[in-house]
């Protein structure tokens, strides 16, 4: 399982420290939420933070971009030194291209549905696709309970995904902890985004090894 501790739970005031946390640990990406205030209700970090993340670590990072209209940032996102770019669904007018853009820059394009977004309208771009992120609370606020319906998504994802021979990955983020991990993984998830569950953990680097492990 892989998996990438979210910064947004982590310790801001000695976010260098959670860093070299992640560094040693079997994690193998590492997760960045940007939020606008405009697509989800919250604002948590831009490309200043995100590039000096960058700095601290060798591990990908996953960037998830939950802002509106974020085809206007893949060079930025680029220049920051993420690995994988992650759009809405629900933010791109025109996904396509902007899938596209992202692999010209030399990222791996992925894809975030929202709870009440269907699995299925991934049908005509999940050929071109690296990852879909299916979120197991709605965006904006960590903290929240894992949405039990997710699990009949990842299930129908799966089987999109088989069905077209497409190579995506299946990611989850929200409420993610070793009891849901081990839902999701059951039902397919081949990554899994934790933030809580690891940086308030007694021991994070012994819980990122129990969720590496389900």
């Amino acid at each position: 399982m892989i998996v990438a501790p979210s910064l947004l739970a982590a310790n801001f005031a000695k976010l260098g420290e959670d860093i070299d946390m992640i560094n040693r640990s079997n994690a193998a990406w590492v997760h960045c939420d940007v939020m606008d205030g405009v697509f989800v209700p919250n604002i948590s970090f831009g490309f200043p933070v995100i590039k000096a993340v960058s700095a601290l670590t060798d591990k990908p990072l996953d960037v998830h971009l939950m802002i509106v209209d974020p085809g206007r940032y893949v060079s930025q996102v680029r220049d920051c030194g993420a690995t994988i770019m992650n759009v809405h669904y629900e933010a791109c007018t025109h996904l396509h291209r902007t899938i596209q853009a992202i692999r010209a820059a030399g990222m791996k394009p992925a894809v975030t549905l929202n709870p009440a977004t269907p699995v299925t309208l991934l049908q005509d771009i999940i050929e071109d696709l690296d990852m879909v992120l299916l979120m197991s609370v709605n965006p904006g606020f960590g903290g929240q309970s894992f949405i039990e319906h997710t699990i009949k998504k990842i299930k129908e994802l799966r089987k999109l995904i088989t069905e077209t021979g497409s190579k995506t990955l299946i990611e989850i983020d929200g409420g993610i902890n070793t009891v849901t991990g081990a839902l999701v993984a059951s039902a397919g998830a081949d990554v899994l985004v934790a933030g809580n569950a690891v940086f308030s953990a007694a021991n994070p680097l012994e819980e990122i090894n129990s969720l590496a492990s389900l």
